[in-house]
């Protein structure tokens, strides 16, 4: 019996000792695998909506729409429509259109788990097709004899222009915030270049829809807008973690 005993406390002697010379992992290992949602966020301008409940001249709407490719990376879209009648010092004019706007947006906002918010700069091109009514137009004249109070209008026929078009390319600088679950505020400014030549024809082009005023000298625009859109979830990836070398880890 005593044999017996000796040879199982020898036995658990050595296991003991092999146990402890087994280094102790210090650093627990997380097994939870976290996913972020994909899907498409739909939503509408939220500036147009207030700009045509005040202004009598002005009416607009404005889809808009991004779609996430990747962890950083949404194919994003806007589509709308603008009415607009604008009253200058010769003439009175009428523009009315739609246009479409696609390009991509890159988040640069590290959101904690389950955050889905972007501050984001992205690029798009812009295509609009529209018609000008000219109302009206007077003629400048330093003679003001006859018209002290003001320029004698030459017509009041009214000319239209149809089948317009116009493109663009814009640089796009914005934000998205969820506020409500699946809820999100967005705003942004964007800078636009006129590819078309605005000076082209009898009466020039004077404003495109989506892309804003249009000056005599420059082909350039600036526009903004305020969105509420709604995310509809269609899947989860696995969040891509980024790996943290040696080095990095001494600094």
């Amino acid at each position: 019996m005593l044999k017996y005993i000796i040879r199982l406390s020898l036995f658990l002697g050595v296991v003991s000792l092999t146990a402890q010379s087994k280094p102790i992992d210090t650093k627990p290992k997380d097994t939870v695998i976290h996913k972020q949602s994909y899907g498409l966020r739909v939503g509408l301008d939220l500036s147009r909506i207030i700009r045509s409940s005040l202004d009598d001249d002005y009416t607009g709407l404005e889809i808009v729409a991004d779609y996430r490719l990747t962890q950083d990376l949404y194919l994003a879209a806007e589509l709308g429509n603008e009415d607009i009648t604008q009253q200058e010092d010769l003439y009175s004019f009428n523009t009315s259109g739609s246009y479409l706007k696609v390009g991509v947006d890159r988040n640069t906002y590290a959101n904690w788990y389950g955050e889905q918010n972007l501050i984001f700069y992205g690029g798009r091109i812009g295509f609009s097709t529209f018609n000008n009514t000219l109302n009206d137009y007077q003629i400048f004249d330093n003679n003001r004899y006859w018209n002290p109070d003001g320029f004698a209008t030459v017509s009041e026929e009214v000319e239209e222009f149809n089948s317009r078009t116009a493109s663009w390319i814009e640089a796009v600088l914005g934000t998205k915030f969820e506020v409500l679950p699946n809820i999100f505020l967005g705003a942004s400014v964007r800078l636009a270049f006129l590819f078309t030549d605005a000076n082209e024809g009898r009466f020039p082009i004077l404003y495109v829809p989506g892309f804003n005023k249009v000056t005599w000298d420059s082909k350039f625009g600036v526009g903004y807008n305020y969105s509420i859109s709604y995310f509809i979830p269609l899947y989860k990836k696995k969040k891509k973690v980024k790996k943290v070398t040696q080095e990095e880890q001494a600094e």
